[in-house]
């Protein structure tokens, strides 16, 4: 590959990283930590932790994030480790069953899990029906202050991230190292804690701090379970006094350094296993195929697992269709009118326009540079490409919120993205953009394994023939990366019509809404707000899942998408 181009390519995507996503977050660092005309302080930072309401925020988030990760990884390591050693009935279905979590956005699921855990909820109901609980005294099944409510939806939602990193990792260990231990006499268990844990650490710390820092900084559960005493919605409501208010920033930054410092620990658990850099697993992982009865009980623990994952998924359907639900097991009347109404309501057909417009946007950005980033990794041989590999994964460790936060302060009257705003307060651009770098990441993995796998002497006869990079590219390799682009931009495409923060944060004006916003305007309203909004999350759940479907169909590796 020519080096001039190659450089190019660099230049050209450290430019737009360097605007679009390094500058949001030193502005907010810049804010937080520097007083104009006084210079660098640490005021700001200080009085957060002297105030008692942020540091119980800060606290909570904190909290959030480790109870949240524990509780995936107690869903997703046994899930893994059955699904890599055993066979058994409907095992294949189970296994696709399981990621339904990630067809539907977890503040929507929210709605869904309060109307059965609630303390007037479904599950209170049916307990007081049978004679175990008194009418006149529910179970608090979400805790007091919401606080495990958030815990097990983040849980439900985000375990099947950790499950892919753990199975992942399960597949590249070399059963031989398993079978050695066995024929020294190691038992189960020990062989377990010794051998089958430390090599599956990068797995478990890949895809935990991606479940930390998405529970860590989650602003939309909290919001629809009233969680207030919690960092990002203390940050949500700084919006309203953003020029005169320092102290949001300071939140932002706080929460900045803790996920940076989870996303470094991360990445050096990672470099000291060698489980990276180790050959091919040279053993044939034989799965086995356990007695009739052990069978059925590893079939019933994943379907358990997908029951229990589906229950905010019923919740949500179950309440859409509902014409008077509280307090009953079961809605006491049905309807289908709330669908009917919900794609009438003046929110809602714009908002899909515009989630459509914006994320179709993000998504051909994201296409464009992630083709360009994978052939500067995979292709060539200038110095820097891991560098600018580990660049272009950052976002997943940078909380979506911090980003949506520094956009919305860089786009204020005569502050430098105050050009990508409409003169009518149009944030189009600035959601297409916000949307494109978070979302770049998908985009890049699936094309640097579509690479990986193509053969390198197709490109190399085209070049041999006298075509030009590009040529070669459009030509060639453009074709035989065809499946992956497609997974990835299925990705991207369907996680930027269903993003949350930059949704909730950057969209101001109704008119400009995007689906996730009029979903929250919607649960907001009085009356049937929380019916149509159930029925607007049902469209949305249906959508993800056909396209979380097909990216699984046409590419990735298992957990690739989702790799730190």
């Amino acid at each position: 590959m020519n080096k001039g181009f190659a450089y190019s390519i660099t230049a050209i995507v450290c430019l737009f990283f360097g605007v679009f996503f390094l500058y949001p977050a030193a502005m907010v660092m810049e804010k937080a930590f520097h007083v104009e005309g006084e210079g660098w302080t640490l005021s700001f930072v200080g009085e957060v932790f002297k105030n008692p309401v942020y540091v119980e925020g800060l606290w909570n988030a904190f909290a959030l994030g480790v109870a949240s990760t524990g509780a995936s990884l107690l869903i997703a390591f046994p899930l893994a480790l059955i699904g890599h050693r055993y066979l058994f009935p409907f095992k294949k279905s189970l296994s696709a069953l399981i990621l339904i979590p990630l067809v539907l956005p977890p503040f929507v699921g929210a709605v869904g899990i309060k109307q059965i855990l609630g303390i007037q909820g479904a599950l209170n109901a049916f307990l007081v029906h049978l004679g175990i609980v008194d009418a006149a005294m529910p179970i608090d099944w979400l805790g007091e202050g919401r606080f495990w409510g958030v815990v097990v939806m983040n849980a439900l939602h985000l375990y099947p991230i950790l499950y892919m990193n753990v199975a992942a990792s399960l597949s590249n260990i070399d059963p031989a190292m398993e079978q050695a231990a066995q024929n020294l006499g190691c038992p189960p268990w020990r062989r377990l804690l010794r051998i089958t844990l430390p090599l599956t650490t990068p797995g478990i710390f890949a895809g935990g701090a991606i479940v930390f820092i998405w529970s860590f900084t989650e602003l939309g559960v909290p919001l629809v379970f009233d969680y207030t005493r919690v960092a990002p919605v203390q940050v949500y409501d700084g919006i309203k006094d953003l020029g005169n208010n320092p102290f949001p920033y300071a939140l932002v930054a706080i929460m900045l350094v803790v996920s940076t410092l989870v996303f470094i620990a991360s990445k050096a658990v990672l470099g000291r296993s060698k489980l990276g850099t180790a050959p091919r697993p040279k053993g044939r992982n034989n799965e086995v195929r356990p007695r009739s009865g052990k069978a059925w009980l590893c079939t019933l623990f994943f379907f358990g697992v997908f029951f229990i994952s589906s229950l905010p998924h019923a919740g949500v359907v179950i309440l859409s269709m509902s014409h008077d639900w509280y307090a009953s097991v079961l809605p006491e009347a049905w309807t289908a009118a709330h669908y009917k109404e919900a794609l009438g309501h003046p929110l809602v057909v714009p908002s899909i326009k515009n989630s459509l417009l914006y994320a179709s946007g993000a998504t051909l950005v994201d296409l464009v540079l992630g083709v360009a980033i994978a052939w500067v990794i995979v292709r060539s041989t200038i110095r820097g490409r891991a560098i600018l590999d580990a660049l272009v994964m950052l976002p997943l460790a940078v909380p979506g919120l911090v980003l949506a936060f520094g956009y919305l302060a860089l786009s204020q009257d005569g502050e430098s993205f105050h050009f990508l705003v409409g003169s009518d307060g149009n944030p189009m651009w600035l959601l297409i953009i916000a949307y494109a770098v978070r979302r770049l990441p998908y985009v890049v993995r699936a094309a640097v394994a579509g690479l990986q796998q193509a053969n390198i002497a197709l490109e190399e006869a085209a070049r041999s023939l006298g075509a030009t990079p590009a040529r070669t590219l459009r030509r060639v390799s453009l074709p035989l990366l065809g499946a992956n682009l497609i997974a990835g931009g299925i990705l991207a495409f369907a996680f930027a019509m269903l993003e949350v923060s930059d949704s909730l944060i950057l969209a101001q004006q109704s008119e400009h809404f995007p689906i996730t916003k009029a979903i929250y305007s919607l649960i907001s309203m009085l009356g049937n707000g929380y019916e149509l909004a159930s029925a607007l999350g049902v469209w949305a759940m249906v959508f993800l899942g056909i396209s979380i479907i097909g990216a699984v169909v046409l590419g990735g590796k298992k957990g690739g998408l989702f790799r730190m």
